[in-house]
């Protein structure tokens, strides 16, 4: 890395709370600090988007981008080579230890798909070079099914079986490059396997070609021995109006469905959590407690637009109990917090790309110090475990052993009256819970 990119940013430091003004500095991530038995670099496992830090420019769909990037006014595999250099002295000074990316972020398209190949392929080599020197891996890697005209109708689950067999090549390449660079996930986001309308549909056709070609991935991957982890990525709406992997429990129904729940886990993102109509926690909640919680993509969006924004998470609360179902899980295992995001678009600096993973990371390594000591502490669990105690022994006990059935609890409860029946029941004091929440933010930043 001889040229250098960014010399007006140093190697990010960890400073501490001592002052409040940020900075490009860490105030709440010290990568080698131990909380939980575990360093905070091994509990989240901060990882780079490629397409967003290095291939954004920062237009919206009313207007052109605004990003003033060292590699402004390159082309083709010239600006490919120049994004690579760039990325490993961000990754460098940002002290991360993973990245991902999309194949068409690192490399142009050719006319052919072999032509394809082999521009990802040069990028790769530079990949391997580059890890080899900085210890740098590949969180994830996946394929763009979604921005070329080919892909209008769908990849996987398109109508059209010369598209179904492009994308499988295509993912034949990806899982080749994942082998290559050692990446510890793939991961398949269906940006528009889904439908528009009914009217000119065949859906169960539709999710049934995309199944086999979930099955086809996983015995390809199999076959050349690679051995990372396999991941689906739900996301409501956009591009498509129906979506088929619409939430985790939607994506882990259709796994069920079709036998992939042994073979895939999930990748889920805060913002596609909102646009569900669900919290991000509830999603990783869904996720975790059907053993299926894989990777995560930390972003977040603006309640007050509808589509999403990849805004750089800075939501505290949302954060905190994001974590809280990373640290119940005993971490992420192979997966990591991957930064779907990128800067505002008023955000338009180098510097401002630091600014933004920063305050990503500050985020999240702060919700982990708070999540970790409300687990410690039990707060919510024995509230929880209290709240549903009348199931652990006398007729609850009864029902969750199987012994029960409808006329058996008819007879024990005909006679009953509604004193006792209100009796029975017990405040869930949401209240006082968000109130102890907030202390435990408080005390354990301050």
């Amino acid at each position: 890395m001889a040229k250098t990119y960014f010399p007006n940013v140093d190697k990010i430091p960890f400073v501490g709370t001592s002052s409040l003004k940020s900075g490009l500095n860490y105030h709440y991530y010290n990568a080698d600090e131990v909380i939980g038995g575990k360093k905070m670099r091994d509990w989240l496992r901060f990882s780079v988007a490629y397409w967003h830090t290095f291939g954004q420019q920062l237009n919206d769909i009313f207007g052109d981008g605004t990003a003033i990037r060292p590699w402004n006014g390159l082309t083709g595999m010239d600006l490919a080579k120049a994004r690579v250099e760039a990325a490993f002295e961000f990754y460098d000074k940002m002290g991360v230890d993973f990245f991902c990316f999309h194949d068409r972020d690192i490399a142009p398209e050719g006319d052919t798909l072999r032509e394809t190949n082999k521009n990802i392929e040069t990028i790769t080599d530079m990949f391997v070079d580059y890890q080899k020197q900085t210890g740098m891996k590949v969180l994830w890697n996946t394929a763009n099914m979604f921005t070329n005209p080919r892909f209008v109708s769908g990849a996987a689950s398109s109508p059209f079986a010369d598209i179904f067999a492009f994308a499988a090549a295509q993912v034949k390449e990806g899982l080749d490059t994942a082998k290559k660079v050692g990446a510890e996930n793939y991961v398949f986001w269906g940006g528009r396997e889904g439908y528009e309308t009914l009217l000119n549909t065949d859906m169960l056709r539709e999710q049934e070609h995309l199944a086999k070609f979930f099955h086809m991935a996983a015995d390809y991957a199999k076959e050349i021995g690679y051995t990372g982890q396999l991941l689906l990525e739900p996301k409501p709406k956009e591009p498509m109006m129906h979506q088929y992997d619409f939430d985790a429990a939607t994506t882990i129904a259709f796994m069920k469905t079709y036998g992939l729940d042994g073979t895939y886990k999930l990748n889920l993102e805060g913002n596609h959590a909102n646009l569900a109509g669900h919290t991000y926690q509830h999603e990783i909640r869904t996720a975790r407690e059907a053993g299926l919680l894989g990777s995560l993509d930390a972003n977040q969006g603006d309640k007050l637009i509808g589509w999403d924004i990849d805004e750089f998470p800075s939501d505290l609360y949302e954060a905190t109990l994001a974590m809280y179902e990373v640290v119940e899980n005993g971490g992420l295992g192979k997966g990591g917090l991957n930064f779907d995001a990128k800067p505002r678009r008023s955000s338009f600096t180098p510097e401002d790309m630091f600014y933004g993973h920063i305050v990503g990371m500050d985020t999240f390594a702060a919700g982990l110090k708070v999540a970790t000591r409300l687990h410690d502490d039990r707060v919510f669990d024995d509230f929880i475990k209290d709240r549903y105690a009348s199931y652990d022994e006398g007729i609850g006990a009864s029902i969750e052993a199987g012994k029960e059935d409808f006329k058996s609890l008819n007879d024990y409860i005909i006679d009953k009256p509604q004193s006792a029946l209100l009796a029975a029941t017990k405040s869930g004091r949401l209240e006082e819970l968000k109130d102890t929440l907030n202390h435990y933010i408080i005390d354990t930043l301050k």
